[in-house]
């Protein structure tokens, strides 16, 4: 390896290095009270140092979300060839409760951290994208299950069916990573308990025989 490749490698090792530590002290003390200061201190470099890989916190901020984002866009591409939509929708949900459950950092800082109103939407990500916006590949899924005629007439926007599929998805996700130590209740597989309500959920939304 030569002398620029070895750089190279080294400059993405300590990039990496710092957002590792700034996702992890974003989700454990917020946004706001983070500081450059206290991430440098935390991979034991200068602040010069730091601001020489990212300008500001805001720029940290932006490259996590890009990262990670586009990380789980990965995870549902990866299950896109199911050609049933509303059997596809089982898998994004499966795909959506793996990615929390391996990446929980990630996934805290994605979808339970507040951020500042301004930087909410800040990302590399091209919004609306199925390829790189997770979101946006969901909606698709939506619209593509809606255009079967299989479900309730009421069931016709997109964006509302994705959101309910979601909020439930969620919902069981957060709540154990929030309470997984709360020994008073007796926990279920996460997985699983995902997967059988996201499938009571789909049934749910289906045609009566009869309509």
């Amino acid at each position: 390896m030569g002398s620029k490749e070895r750089r190279e490698r080294d400059r993405e090792h300590t990039r990496r290095k710092i957002l590792d530590a700034a996702r992890e002290m974003f989700v454990r003390l917020g946004y706001e009270a983070t500081t450059m200061r206290a991430i440098a201190q935390e991979v034991e470099y200068t602040p010069t140092a730091l601001y020489h890989h990212f300008e500001n916190k805001e720029a940290l901020l932006t490259e996590i979300s890009t990262v990670d984002f586009r990380a789980l866009a990965a995870a549902f591409l990866r299950i896109g060839r199911v050609a049933d939509p509303l059997e596809r929708l089982g898998k994004i949900g499966e795909a959506y409760v793996d990615f929390a459950v391996t990446h929980p950092m990630q996934y805290q800082l994605m979808f339970m951290t507040p951020r500042p109103p301004e930087l909410a939407d800040k990302s590399g990500v091209a919004r609306g994208d199925p390829g790189e916006d997770a979101y946006a590949f969901l909606r698709q899924t939506c619209a593509e299950a809606i255009a079967t005629g299989r479900l309730r007439p009421e069931i016709d926007d997109p964006d509302t069916l994705a959101q309910m599929l979601w909020g439930a998805q969620h919902g069981i996700v957060s709540l154990q990573i929030a309470k997984e130590h709360d020994h008073w209740i007796a926990w279920r597989d996460v997985r699983t308990t995902a997967r059988t309500a996201g499938d009571a959920l789909v049934r749910g939304l289906l045609r009566a025989p009869a309509d």
